[in-house]
């Protein structure tokens, strides 16, 4: 857009450096505090048991989960497609800088992906939940990584509230309906994933009830402070071969 001036000026033309620019298209970060390592151990449908960790990933692992992602947005079932192309967005977001306050979770078994959970903070008291994905079958994975996420809402962030919406039936089933979660008024109050309801969750309610319901979802307890060995073995990401749903 241009406009006349409204009197004689010095230059007619100002040069910007992108690096100037860049200051203002990326949003500034909150200072959060960050996720600290937590385990798990997970049973298998056959009895095993298999110890995931849970943590925060790097920035340099990021190029390295992309093509993985990338892969669901071909699975036409589920909402895999819509799922995928969301959180191959999300992540090179938080890659270039264009995603405010992201947090991105990922479960890893002997350095191996299990899953990911990631969201974002809105502001020092709303979550904003975002995805969750289960990429190793029979454990439940995906489970304990949406209750990891709340646990960071509530006892490590200490928020006050956590919003969530779902594309698929079944997160809808068994988080939306399963923890009996209110809506705000539709369509006053959206969901930043395409303008959908927002499901809420309040302090108040996972204190008293949620807390339990999430854990008995999950079948285990997060544990904090793992040991050097587990770090130390989950410490190179492995990336999956197969596509599993």
């Amino acid at each position: 857009m241009r406009k006349a001036i409204p009197e004689q000026v010095s230059q007619t033309e100002i040069t910007f450096k992108v690096e100037e620019i860049e200051a203002i298209l990326s949003p500034p970060d909150m200072v959060i505090k960050p996720w600290s390592p937590m385990y798990c151990d997970l049973k298998q449908k056959d009895g095993a048991k298999k110890t995931m960790l849970i943590r925060s990933i790097e920035r340099d692992e990021i190029p390295l989960v992309l093509p993985y992602i990338k892969r669901y947005m071909d699975i036409d079932r589920d909402l895999y497609d819509v799922v995928g192309a969301r959180v191959y967005a999300e992540l090179l977001a938080m890659l270039r800088n264009r995603i405010k306050d992201e947090y991105f979770l990922i479960g890893t078994v002997d350095g191996e992906l299990a899953g990911i959970a990631n969201g974002r903070l809105l502001s020092e008291k709303i979550n904003i939940s975002l995805h969750t994905m289960a990429f190793m079958r029979g454990m439940n994975a995906g489970a304990v990584l949406y209750y990891a996420k709340c646990v960071y809402c509530f006892e490590v962030l200490q928020q006050e509230e956590f919003w969530a919406t779902y594309e698929s039936y079944n997160g809808w089933k068994r988080w939306g309906i399963g923890m009996a979660l209110p809506t705000y008024p539709y369509p006053d109050v959206q969901h930043e994933l395409g303008g959908a309801r927002v499901f809420y969750l309040t302090r108040k309610y996972w204190d008293a009830y949620i807390r339990e319901y999430t854990k008995q979802l999950a079948g285990t307890e997060l544990l904090p402070n793992p040991l050097p060995e587990l770090l130390e073995k989950n410490k190179q990401l492995i990336i999956p071969t197969e596509i599993l749903v």
